[in-house]
């Protein structure tokens, strides 16, 4: 990585790297096969800081600059997609919504526990019916019942629903179907009324946990609302954001992986009397490759400097979250190209990859909604 990291950083990637190496990559496959989230695994992050990226020091968190936040992400991505993706969503959908718009009591309240690995951070966005259209397709309401807000709806394709401390949940709280009428409110684990239905059966990145709910009149204390009632929908999309980076992060790991067997590869595989690494249609799919990660991590690194700067990168965001997710999906496929039929095979791990990948251009804002937000941008809308 040529990036100018500070040294800090660079150790800090070092740190990860061997731990990804340790502990999470060996077990990729066989949490894959079991779709089952590694825990052991994860009970090892919190004392390394990973899962507190996004929680200040103050709560327990490691609160490491966005950069190093994008960096981690990629380490763990490079290990296993789907252990990647439910770190990246702890970290940016569960932690970073309380560390942002959570009062200090909230804080105090969730964000020690989340940053111990007492239970993860779950955000619930998506409905049967409502996926990119947050403002006219959520159908979940929270009404106002004395002390308490009474929820009840749907949600679909939960990340870490079934291991979480503590579920985000998007609601109606105003009778106008608009902007204005959504919220944020925290639902914990164990909440009467919320049920968590059996995982998905998914094509890929299957270490990660994902589910439907069904919230029926699960009711939970007023102050449990993040912020005011009516800036859910602000606070979402700033979240999601952020959420692109890591994504985008997410997305570079894996294609290194998979670039990084097609390269070992090539180089003991032989073919018409030398190594697939003399043959140029394999080294041009290797040079691509090459060429499209370094490219995605730049574009990556450089939405999370400017987030780390304070300044908007709603663009950048997604401009990166596009580009990396659909360059990893083409890198896993020119590995199991590269590799032929054992490719194919689940003895070798690029199919898992290509597998892990192909979600990464739908969640996080499919590339359609990515493409319709870089279009805003470009054309001066507001």
């Amino acid at each position: 990585m040529d990036f100018d990291l500070t040294e800090e950083q660079r150790m800090w990637q070092t740190a990860v790297h061997e731990f990804c190496a340790e502990q999470i990559k060996p077990f990729a496959a066989e949490y894959d096969r079991d779709a089952s989230l590694n825990k052991d695994a994860f009970l090892k992050m919190a004392p390394l800081g990973l899962l507190g990226l996004n929680i200040p020091e103050e709560f327990g968190g490691s609160a490491v600059d966005a950069i190093s936040a994008a960096i981690a992400i990629e380490e763990i991505g490079w290990a296993d997609g789907g252990t990647g993706l439910s770190v990246a969503a702890h970290n940016g959908l569960g932690c970073a919504p309380i560390s942002h718009f959570g009062n200090q009591q909230q804080k105090e309240r969730w964000l020690p526990g989340l940053a111990q690995g007492d239970g993860l951070g779950a955000l619930a966005l998506t409905e049967p019916g409502a996926g990119s259209d947050l403002v006219g397709g959520i159908e979940t309401t929270a009404i106002k019942d004395g002390s308490e807000w009474v929820i009840r709806g749907s949600k679909a394709w939960i990340t870490n629903a079934s291991h979480a401390a503590i579920i985000i949940t998007l609601c109606r709280t105003g009778e106008a179907r608009d902007s204005r009428s959504l919220s944020l409110i925290v639902v914990p684990a164990g909440t009467p009324g919320l049920h968590i239905h059996s995982g998905e059966k998914k094509m890929g990145v299957r270490a990660s946990p994902t589910h439907a709910l069904t919230f029926d009149e699960a009711r939970v204390p007023e102050d449990h609302i993040l912020g005011e009632p009516g800036h859910g929908l602000r606070q979402t999309l700033q979240t999601l954001d952020g959420g692109r980076i890591s994504i985008g992060a997410l997305s570079v790991g894996i294609a290194r992986a998979a670039h990084e067997e097609s390269i070992r590869y090539a180089r003991e595989r032989e073919s018409f009397g030398k190594t697939l690494s003399h043959h140029q249609a394999i080294q041009w799919m290797i040079a691509d490759a090459a060429v499209q990660i370094e490219a995605a991590r730049l574009l990556v690194l450089q939405a999370a400097w400017l987030k780390e700067r304070g300044e908007f990168y709603n663009r950048e965001a997604a401009i990166a979250k596009l580009f990396a997710s659909e360059m990893a999906e083409k890198v896993t496929r020119n590995a199991i190209q590269i590799l032929g039929s054992y490719g194919y095979s689940t003895e070798y791990p690029v199919e898992r990859m290509y597998r892990d990948a192909r979600l990464m251009t739908i969640g996080e804002g499919t590339s359609e909604v990515q493409r319709m937000v870089i279009a805003k941008r470009e054309l001066g809308k507001e």
